[in-house]
């Protein structure tokens, strides 16, 4: 499935939701979750600055889902976030029975964007989602917004956040 221009607005809004993150001294990643009529129906930004290393918004929004919508609803919804799911993430989205992931930057993208920077590399291989969760049906980049959440990451790095 090619990603809809009507499905941009949940991707400025994870994008919006990056920049807040970033502005609160944390990493910049932004998730919104979808229902299957295309409400939005939770959002989350990444959380990780305080130590604990778990608290990314995709995780959060499985966690969340996994507590308040049915395996069909669950089934039925996407999850659109600035940056591609990180093993963790991914394993989490399957594990709870999520639908699709829209991103806006690739884990290939970003891997690139912190060699650049010269940011050691985390402690967890960075890998599509699909290494992690074959069945997930998963769409992206997107070509119109990865500069601005290239963007964002640079800022982090070169300490202009």
């Amino acid at each position: 499935m090619v990603v809809k221009d009507s499905e941009l607005p949940y991707l400025r809004r994870c994008v919006e939701l990056a920049a807040e993150a970033l502005e609160a001294g944390d990493e910049p990643f932004g998730s919104v979750l979808a229902g299957g009529d295309g409400t939005v129906l939770a959002e989350d930004r990444n959380r990780v600055a305080d130590g604990d290393r778990t608290r990314h918004p995709e995780f959060a929004l499985a966690r969340w889902s996994a507590r308040h919508l049915t395996p069909a609803e669950r089934a039925a919804a996407t999850v659109y976030t600035s940056g591609e799911h990180c093993p963790m993430c991914a394993a989490a989205h399957a594990w709870v029975g999520l639908g699709r992931i829209v991103y806006v930057a690739s884990s290939e993208q970003l891997t690139s964007w912190l060699e650049e920077l010269q940011v050691p590399a985390p402690p967890v291989r960075t890998l599509p989602v699909h290494d992690v969760a074959p069945g997930v049906a998963v769409d992206g980049p997107v070509p119109e917004l990865v500069e601005e959440v290239r963007a964002l990451h640079v800022r982090l790095h070169r300490g202009h956040g």
